[in-house]
């Protein structure tokens, strides 16, 4: 039996008390592969079905204080994809939602912070980063440029060995860009990149592409499901961000100047589980889902109800409804999209860490979702 949902908060929050510190705002590194930057999952995992996808999504997993957390949450992961009780219900991949590595994305953060403790981990791990893994520590001798190491492990011209993976096995992955499309059989899955200040921002340039991608998209609808995947989360109801004014007039300016919606959209950022639904003018609604409690220590906690703290009146934050959270452990997602010919449907699972005092802690079932795809018509 699910927990029950928490009581009290139905509503986003602004954060009064917040510094938007669009200074920090760092120049995006050049694309390692051609526009318009795609990547075709069957490149790197060919077997994959043409009926069911699953995959496992988190973010915020690194951090080297208290690291037992971000090794339960891969242990677990782990445990998902090896134990799984038949080959069909065995996560294929896992997409991080961004801060794979703190405070700043050095090299040598990666093996102690993702190489060591996903060094099992059996599937591909596709990325989008986080600002923490784009900043720059100001008083280094020799500052690297922002996203170095992050381009190397991830977004590299060819799969190769990293040289800061140490004794890891883990090669580097071949997306083309910080901003790009992952195309798999049932999904297309539009990775952003939202920078490092803290409520995000985007170039005029990725917004470009970004509608490009969603027109492009229209092509396939009926037969894939539309996945946006971005760090800071444009909706939040905790006490650290709060929600983000500049992504919601992002993506709610760009769904409107193209008409397409998407299905989903996954955000980091926040150390918490949330899930929220917002319903557009149109009468789509769309889950906006917070999965940023991946292993790092410190977690988010939501607002109380009436905090003049944390306001929730604003109109921006009307017909946005918040449908369950989790604020108090760790946890990650596994997503499963099935195609049949009865169904199409996107599952989300969120799992809880069951916290003990050693890496190998199990996961419980905690919140369960379904988005229903739209499917193409017959053909007569």
């Amino acid at each position: 039996m699910l927990p029950s949902p928490p009581a009290h908060r139905t509503r986003p929050v602004f954060k009064i008390a917040a510094i938007d510190d669009q200074e920090k705002f760092q120049p995006l590194p050049p694309p390692t592969g051609q526009y318009p930057y795609h990547l075709d999952i069957k490149n790197l995992l060919p077997g994959l079905p043409a009926n069911k996808m699953v995959f496992h999504m988190a973010g915020d997993t690194g951090g080297l204080i208290s690291p037992i957390f971000k090794h339960q949450v891969a242990n677990a992961m782990i445990q998902q994809c090896t134990g799984a009780a038949s080959p069909a219900d065995s996560p294929q991949f896992f997409f991080h939602l961004g801060d794979v590595v703190y405070n700043y994305g050095a090299a040598e953060e990666y093996y102690p912070q993702f190489f060591e403790p996903y060094a099992n981990y059996p599937g591909a791990i596709f990325a989008i980063a986080g600002n923490h893994d784009a900043d720059v520590y100001p008083l280094g001798p020799n500052p690297p440029r922002s996203l170095d190491a992050f381009m190397q492990v991830f977004c590299d011209s060819e799969k190769r060995p990293v040289p800061f993976a140490h004794d890891s096995n883990r090669q580097s992955n071949i997306q083309p860009n910080v901003y790009w499309k992952l195309d798999t059989p049932l999904a297309d899955i539009i990775g952003l990149y939202s920078n490092v200040p803290r409520f995000g921002a985007i170039t005029a340039e990725q917004r470009e592409w970004f509608i490009k991608e969603l027109k492009g998209t229209t092509k396939n609808r009926g037969e894939k499901a539309l996945i946006i995947c971005l760090h800071h989360a444009p909706y939040s109801a905790d006490t650290n961000h709060g929600s983000s004014i500049h992504m919601q007039h992002f993506l709610n300016t760009a769904f409107e100047e193209t008409n397409i919606y998407p299905d989903v959209v996954f955000n980091g950022h926040v150390h918490n589980y949330q899930r929220f639904s917002k319903t557009y003018k149109n009468g789509k609604t769309i889950p906006f889902i917070v999965a940023g409690a991946g292993g790092f220590a410190d977690l988010h906690k939501i607002a109380q109800p009436a905090d003049p703290d944390f306001p929730d009146d604003s109109s921006l934050l009307d017909n946005v409804h918040l449908e369950n959270y989790c604020d108090h452990t760790h946890g990650f997602l596994k997503i499963t999209i099935e195609k049949t010919t009865e169904r199409f449907t996107l599952d989300g699972a969120y799992y809880t860490i069951n916290n003990t005092e050693n890496n190998n802690s199990s996961a419980s079932l905690y919140d369960l979702f379904t988005v229903n795809i739209p499917s193409a018509a017959p053909a007569v």
